[in-house]
């Protein structure tokens, strides 16, 4: 594989692109930067249709969660968006926050930014803005955010680590984030772990469930919970680009699990009380049985 610098160089190549593609071009692929599958797979993204503040322009079926689902973003919150794309988070966020709040996209790709940019000022949204920069060095003072989400991003970055640092150094004490992001269980075949067309298509730059946890309470966090899961299965003629019929085979049956997560966690400092009061009788209200949440 690449070294960092490199990777990140093809992330942004790939993410230029797909900024001029159409919504089901990116559906038909893996987190739409590979090759399309011969048939129209939504592999990793969610339905945001239903969702108040969707803004369907700056919906380009990138993500694999709803992390602003499960953020308790209140009015007046300042809300960080890691990744923004073409800004659909950030005008989620942005309903949950009110006029009164702000919004602030991150993302590395000029033309995502400038996509995100136009969405914002066709809306008419003063309090939301998107700045180009690095999620691993964010553009960003520290402690300004109350809460910060992502959404299928911190898959693409090499020092994931350092990421997780930045998260806790722009929040707010007390602050919180709700994330979603690939993950594995179980050991890619080399083929996929080492190409670079797969890196940027979220699945070879994932890394293990146990290790990805692990860093975000090395960091500092608390109170890491894992609010949804779900398994995601690729397409065998995309697999079929990468391996024999016989690993094919293996890796079907090995036992390698790629999974979506949305993983919750809190900054030391809240005394607030009624703040984890919240988040128990929401957590309540939006868990089902088999979502991983419970």
């Amino acid at each position: 594989m690449s070294n960092d610098q490199e990777l990140k160089n093809i992330v942004k190549a790939q993410y230029a692109q797909i900024a001029t593609q159409e919504k089901t071009t990116n559906a038909a692929s893996c987190c739409g930067a590979t090759t399309p599958s011969n048939k129209v797979y939504n592999i990793m993204m969610e339905d945001y249709s239903e969702t108040k503040g969707y803004v369907e322009a700056a919906d380009l079926g990138l993500g694999c969660g709803l992390p602003t689902q499960f953020a308790k973003i209140k009015k007046g919150d300042t809300v960080i968006d890691l990744g923004s794309g073409a800004g659909n988070d950030c005008f989620v966020a942005r309903h949950e926050t009110g006029p009164e709040g702000k919004v602030i996209g991150i993302d590395f790709t000029p033309a995502m930014v400038q996509k995100a940019r136009r969405n914002a000022e066709k809306m008419g949204y003063n309090n939301v803005e998107f700045r180009e920069g690095d999620i691993d060095n964010m553009p960003v003072n520290e402690e300004v955010a109350d809460v910060v989400v992502s959404n299928c991003v911190l898959n693409l970055v090499p020092n994931k680590e350092k990421v997780i640092r930045e998260i806790f150094r722009v929040l707010k004490p007390g602050g919180h984030f709700s994330i979603s992001d690939i993950v594995l269980m179980g050991v890619l075949p080399e083929a996929l772990k080492e190409d670079a067309e797969m890196y940027a298509g979220c699945v070879a730059g994932a890394i293990q469930k146990d290790s990805y946890l692990q860093h975000i309470k090395q960091a500092g966090f608390q109170n890491i919970r894992l609010q949804k899961e779900k398994s995601i299965s690729i397409p065998e003629d995309i697999l079929g680009k990468y391996l024999r019929p016989e690993e094919l085979m293996a890796f079907n049956q090995g036992g390698t699990g790629i999974y979506s997560i949305t993983v919750y966690a809190e900054k030391p400092g809240a005394t607030d009380e009624s703040k984890k009061t919240r988040f128990s009788t929401q957590q309540a209200a939006s868990c089902q049985e088999g979502t991983g949440c419970c």
